[in-house]
């Protein structure tokens, strides 16, 4: 109890630390390059991130941060089993990035302006149209070269246990035409969703080799997320 009330309080208090910065980021010079604008607008967020992981405890192993392409754009595929994954997927793996969010996250005070400040995207899941215009929107930010992450299964899973991949976020992909990097996250629920308090774990990150356009191109949306899926189970069960 104790360290889930020092890990809010902190929460809070970087969030009116960050006020500064986040104005500064948000009026960032457009004409800077995308790869350099995008470093600079995550730095922030990547400490902040680490700090929290760190904070609640957890010790986490990362593998295979080389199949992270240096240049352009991913689409990174994670599976999602708890709160944590966001801020382990910001503060362990360098490439900057924005995450597919529901529309909910955009209305919480400085959190919400940060991630529009990273280029997420948030979708209205029970509209259909809003979800498609989702779409192209994040599908153009990985054509001009910002980097994106989806959790297919669409909530978290709390467990071991990995959910049906949806095939929908996959049009990103054909849509853009960019890499996509599986990822596995082992452990994350043991830092909150077990026991609802912050507590130590061990987390395992496995990314997997990037799928590129080329791979997938002649697939259907199904047998992408079918394929993508398999491979971030693949990476679970190594050891």
């Amino acid at each position: 109890m104790i360290r889930t009330i020092i890990w809010v309080i902190y929460l809070a208090l970087y969030l009116i630390y960050s006020l500064p910065t986040l104005w500064k980021m948000m009026r960032l010079n457009k004409s800077i390059p995308v790869e350099e604008r995008d470093q600079i607008s995550g730095a922030m967020p990547k400490r902040w991130s680490r700090s929290l992981v760190k904070l609640a405890g957890a010790k986490v192993n990362v593998e295979g941060l080389e199949n992270v392409p240096k240049q352009g754009a991913v689409l990174f595929v994670s599976n999602h089993q708890g709160d944590f994954d966001i801020p382990l997927l910001l503060g362990y793996i360098d490439k900057p990035k924005g995450f597919i969010s529901k529309e909910e996250v955009k209305k919480v005070p400085i959190v919400g302006q940060w991630m529009t400040v990273i280029n997420c995207v948030f979708m209205q899941r029970k509209d259909r149209r809003q979800s498609l215009q989702a779409i192209d929107e994040g599908a153009n930010l990985l054509r001009n070269g910002h980097s994106l992450v989806i959790f297919p299964e669409g909530t978290r899973s709390k467990g071991k246990e990995m959910g049906r991949f949806k095939a929908g976020s996959f049009r990103l992909a054909l849509q853009s035409g960019v890499p996509i990097v599986p990822i596995s996250i082992n452990g994350s629920y043991k830092l909150f969703e077990e026991k609802k308090l912050i507590q130590p774990g061990t987390v395992d990150l496995k990314i997997a080799k990037p799928i590129y356009a080329e791979q997938y191109k002649d697939m259907d949306v199904k047998e992408i997320a079918n394929h993508v899926r398999d491979v971030v189970q693949e990476q679970q069960l190594k050891r």
